[in-house]
């Protein structure tokens, strides 16, 4: 409880370094953030209108945890940060 309070708050001082937009969830936006979750641990990205168009927020956030092998740290409105410890 207390790593994910302390990663909330480092979170907060981070920029989206992702965008998931019309294309979706593709093979190549996973692996991108794969590669970003193994550099950086902690990673904050942007779901865009487009990907979100009639589709639960909550649900493909935790879709995208889910395919990346990530926990999920926070979901505020079309951002999420995601982390991977290893």
């Amino acid at each position: 409880m207390k790593l994910k309070i302390m990663l909330r708050s480092k979170a907060k001082k981070l920029s989206p370094i992702l965008r998931i937009g019309k294309l979706g969830l593709s093979d190549s936006a996973v692996n991108e953030l794969n590669n970003l979750l193994k550099k950086r641990k902690l990673v904050k990205i942007k779901l865009l209108p487009s990907y979100l168009d009639g589709k639960n927020r909550k649900e493909a956030v935790e879709q995208i945890a889910q395919r990346t092998n990530s926990e999920l740290i926070e979901s505020i409105g079309n951002v999420a940060v995601l982390y991977r410890s290893k």
